[in-house]
């Protein structure tokens, strides 16, 4: 194995549980942003993740024609090529909505190609499968404790003894009630965890839904707004109770692309929130340059995410349609979009780490790498 091969996502959350930091998970939807971000990372001497969603990366290439082998491929080059080795590759969001056995089983197919491809940290997400009509906590619960128990024995089997990170998910992020954005509270944390616990299963990261959203966020106008919903008392509140309550768990916080950095630096409980993901940024920086630097693509792009999803959103602007569905020309312009001349993937390297310096330097990050290497080296 190479010296610059991924890490175990639980060497990386374990050696800075102490430290008042973030770790940037990067869903790198276009590959081509990757190696600005792992320059970054070497710059600043940051650990960092890179991970793709199960709608993102699935056997098939999900909506971004990217394989877990393909993506392994790309970002494991990427990094030989940079020489940097403080990185884990991490399966987002291997998501169960429906929990039947055939959707369960395919997911452990999914899985299996993941473990192959060198996969070194998994999010579990069945926060989808809530009992609204249980009695208390833990029936409401009950579907999501058993698959993702179910899962992450699977998990288990697969990486042989291997270490790994594992993430698990309570409260289906972006879900919306008559209230507005439906919150994850303290005791539904502590209990889905301790289930786990009892299951023998022990999580290191907790995704919970705090006021976030995936993508970009428009108003009701369809103007885009920056991200700003996230509950910042209520994070802390999970935390704490966590911690009361022993389960050594800390929160990753979904949905950060469009939060204000400022926001993320002076007001994000870093170390209470220990992976932040970023994913729709990445996307809308590739096609702002795709735009300038190659117009004839940007328009065939746009132009089609138009003509496929108008009818999805007939009351919504040509922008927030475009910057809701174009994800899903990803694979469909694969080639063209990595074929792109050199000095549109020169522009998005750099912009991309341009960005990534930002962010490393929002969630505090620099300097992490050195802590982790100290861990692997006792």
């Amino acid at each position: 194995m190479s010296e610059y091969g991924p890490i175990s996502g639980s060497t990386i959350f374990t050696a800075l549980s102490e430290e008042k930091t973030i770790i940037m998970a990067a869903n790198t939807r276009v590959a081509l942003v990757a190696p600005g971000i792992f320059r970054a990372a070497k710059e600043l001497d940051t650990a960092v993740i890179m991970e793709l969603a199960k709608s993102e990366s699935n056997l098939k290439g999900g909506y971004t024609g990217l394989t877990p082998e393909l993506f392994s491929e790309k970002m494991n080059a990427y990094t030989e090529e940079i020489t940097f080795d403080v990185w884990a590759l991490h399966a987002d969001h291997i998501t169960i909505k429906d929990g039947t056995r055939e959707e369960v089983e395919d997911t452990k197919k999914l899985i299996d190609g993941q473990v192959e491809a060198g996969f070194t940290s998994f999010a579990i997400d069945a926060s989808h499968l809530f009992n609204f009509e249980g009695g208390d906590l833990r029936e409401e619960l009950a579907d999501n404790i058993d698959i993702t128990t179910e899962l992450a024995k699977h998990i288990e089997k697969r990486m042989k003894g291997r270490e790994y990170g594992l993430e698990v998910e309570v409260g289906e992020i972006g879900r919306e009630d008559a209230h507005g954005r439906v919150l994850t509270r303290p005791e539904e944390a502590v209990t889905f965890i301790t289930a786990l616990n009892e299951n023998d299963v022990y999580p290191q990261v907790l995704a919970i839904a705090n006021g976030s959203a995936h993508g970009n966020v428009y108003d009701e106008r369809g103007n885009p707004i920056p991200q700003v919903s996230i509950d910042i008392p209520q994070t802390r509140a999970v935390a704490k109770a966590l911690r009361d309550n022993k389960l050594n768990v800390q929160i990753a916080q979904h949905g950060i692309t469009g939060t204000p950095l400022e926001l993320i630096n002076t007001q994000f409980p870093k170390g209470d929130i220990i992976k932040g993901n970023v994913g729709t940024h990445w996307q809308n920086l590739v096609w702002d340059i795709i735009k300038i630097f190659e117009p004839g693509l940007y328009n065939e792009i746009h132009e089609w995410t138009l003509n496929n999803y108008r009818e999805k959103a007939p009351d919504k602007k040509d922008e927030q349609i475009f910057g809701t569905y174009s994800k899903n020309a990803i694979k469909v312009f694969f080639d063209k979009i990595y074929n792109v001349d050199d000095d549109t993937k020169t522009a998005i390297e750099a912009q991309a780490y341009a960005d990534a310096l930002k962010f490393f330097k929002a969630f505090s990050s620099k300097g992490t790498a050195k802590l982790v290497r100290k861990k692997i080296k006792k």
